[in-house]
């Protein structure tokens, strides 16, 4: 069993708590909890030993034996935690964003590469199910090329904490995920941002909780992306609702749903005739069935990483990337033009 020292055992850390319980790869050697309320309350709820949860990472590290670290704790101290891990021979599952700057993520990613040890990134809504079924279809090649990507995301969370005063909390604390989404989906790289941010009369946060985002990928791909985190009314999905134009067809994720309409090459559009297509109403893709999920998927993962040398496709040195997506809209809402990669 693989054993891992837990970064905070409160708000999203209830999550991983449950995950390796559920997990026969990974086990808990120890927990960190700063908040002496929370490490009461959770060792009641989870009957875990108080005796292993301590008030700093260097007093679990000099107390128990262990062979990685999932760190929970807010992206300001991810650089601090995952250098200190790595340091000391821990690998490092680290919930996302990598960090809260772009020198602290370099900063990780340079310490990952000297050590040698793996340091990956939750990501985990690449292993959704909807998003998995998504994938499938487009890594079929059935729709041709893609041209375009619309993506819809509104919610109105009340998170509280450290989200609720962060300068973009919409961007640096859920986009990162869509963004990141959207590498995993189009497997380009950004090669220009542009985007406008703001925050709503009625917003409860702190930052701009809204954006509307341009992003063109290579090969002329253009990604529209508009959301936020402070919306009234209906709520979408947190995965968002995604439509992607292809050469044959379109496909597009609506409230977790998985739809494709093929175009017949045998109808060609007469004047301002809709092109007509052989499926309507759309077809409803049958979702995947894989082993994991989730974070149950990257705790999985990070086990098959650290045991047979299977580089995670999240893993720092990747998802570098994704960030740079963050910090570049943030850039252009700030300067007002767009940036060029």
């Amino acid at each position: 069993m693989l054993k891992v020292i837990q970064l905070g055992i409160g708000g999203m850390g209830n999550v991983w708590l449950q995950t390796v319980r559920n997990s026969s790869e990974v086990e808990h050697a120890a927990f960190v909890e700063t908040n002496p309320e929370t490490a009461q309350q959770q060792a009641g709820t989870y009957g875990l030993d108080p005796a292993l949860i301590y008030r700093t990472l260097p007093e679990a590290l000099a107390a128990v034996q262990a062979d990685a670290v999932l760190d929970i704790t807010p992206p300001q101290f991810h650089e601090q935690m995952s250098i200190t891990a790595l340091e000391a021979g821990l690998h490092v599952l680290s919930e996302k964003p990598l960090a809260d700057t772009r020198a602290a993520a370099q900063a990780i990613v340079r310490k990952a590469d000297d050590t040698g040890l793996v340091h990956m990134v939750a990501q985990n809504y690449r292993y959704r199910v909807p998003v998995m079924t998504l994938k499938q279809v487009l890594d079929s090649g059935e729709l041709g090329r893609i041209g375009a990507v619309q993506v819809a995301f509104y919610r109105g969370p009340h998170p509280g904490g450290f989200r609720e005063v962060m300068a973009y909390p919409l961007i640096i604390d859920m986009a990162i995920h869509h963004f990141d989404l959207m590498r995993f989906l189009l497997e380009r790289e950004p090669v220009e941002i542009y985007g406008k941010s703001w925050n709503p009369p009625w917003s409860w946060y702190a930052g701009d909780a809204s954006a509307t985002v341009a992003l063109e990928f290579a090969d002329g791909v253009v990604v529209s992306y508009s959301g936020s985190w402070c919306s009234q009314g209906k709520q979408l999905s947190w995965n968002g609702d995604w439509r992607i134009e292809c050469e044959r067809g379109v496909i597009w994720m609506l409230d977790d749903e998985v739809y494709l309409q093929r175009v017949r090459a045998d109808l060609v559009p007469l004047g301002f005739t809709f092109m007509q297509i052989d499926n309507d109403p759309p077809e409803q893709i049958t979702p995947v069935t894989p082993a994991y999920t989730e974070q149950g998927y990257l705790l999985h993962t990070f086990y098959e990483a650290i045991t047979q040398g299977t580089p995670p496709p999240t893993r720092c040195q990747d998802n570098i990337h994704s960030l740079n997506i963050v910090f570049d809209t943030i850039q252009a809402f700030e300067s007002g033009a767009p940036v060029k990669r």
